[in-house]
C-alpha cells in the first residue's frame, strides 16, 4: 500500500508532532507499506519538514514524488502523487 501524508496540520499540528500518526506510519512501513511525504512545502521549509519527520522516527520513502511502484501502476510518472491512501487535515472539510 502507498500512503501519501500531508505535513502541516497532519503530521505537525501547531508545531507539535502528531505522535499517534507518526507511530502508525512507522508501523505501516515496518510491514512493507510505502510512505510519501506529500506537502506544498518547498526549499528550506521542505527540508525542515523532512528533518522534523526524521526527528520523530519517520523516514519517508519519497518526498513530493511518486514511488516507482506507483509509476508502474499508472504507466507513467504523473505530476499528481499516486497513493492508495491520502492522509490530510483537509480530507473532511465541507463534508
Amino acid at each position: 500500500m502507498i500512503i501519501a501524508v500531508d505535513f502541516d496540520g497532519t503530521l505537525c499540528i501547531e508545531g507539535r508532532p502528531n505522535l499517534v500518526l507518526f507511530a502508525r506510519l512507522r508501523a505501516s512501513q515496518q510491514v512493507g507499506n510505502i510512505v510519501i511525504l506529500w506537502t506544498c512545502r518547498e526549499g528550506k521549509r521542505l527540508s525542515e519538514a523532512v528533518a522534523f519527520c526524521r526527528k520523530h522516527g519517520l523516514i519517508p520513502n519519497c518526498v513530493n514524488c511518486n514511488h516507482p511502484s506507483g509509476v508502474a501502476i499508472m504507466g507513467h510518472n504523473s505530476r499528481k502523487v499516486y497513493a492508495d491512501l491520502y492522509i490530510d487535515d483537509k480530507n473532511m472539510r465541507g463534508c
